[in-house]
């Protein structure tokens, strides 16, 4: 589990909560990058329908997890400058590719690195991987929104 402070400073860079908070903790950043992890709660309510007796985390929840983290990039890396104020939205999702199920309990380790922007708009890609065996990689545009 993260620390008070790490989760304090994901709290300040995005607005999400639990229950729909998906980073546990900012491993490393550079300018245009982020490793972030989200530490998988075994006990998951989204585990008790999908799918019982053999419960998989929801590729959904897996690519809410990289836009959180990108979000995070965004508002840590441009916040000073105060040219982007609002709230980063999902704009597009473009060939997301899954390769390995998430089981409760496992950790996700995320690369996000933002490749381009246009406006207000932040284009990136991500790979994500669990045990060192990659579980999803996904091209994406965010939108900063007031």
């Amino acid at each position: 589990m993260a620390s008070s402070s790490a989760r304090a400073a994901i709290e300040a860079a995005i607005p999400h909560r639990d229950p729909f908070l998906f980073v546990t903790d900012v491993i490393d950043r550079g300018e245009a990058t982020i490793t972030t992890e989200w530490q998988v709660p075994a006990d998951m309510d989204v585990f008790r329908g999908h799918f019982p007796g053999n419960p998989v985390l929801p590729g959904v929840l897996i690519s809410e997890h990289v836009f959180q983290s990108a979000a995070i990039l965004i508002y840590e890396s441009e916040a000073h400058t105060q040219d982007l104020p609002g709230t980063p939205v999902l704009t597009r999702i473009q060939d997301a590719r899954f390769k390995r199920m998430v089981k409760p309990g496992e950790t996700l380790r995320t690369e996000v690195t933002i490749t381009d922007s246009l406006s207000n708009a932040r284009f990136g890609k991500a790979k994500v991987r669990c045990e060192g065996q990659t579980v999803a990689t996904l091209n994406f545009a965010l939108a900063v929104t007031p």
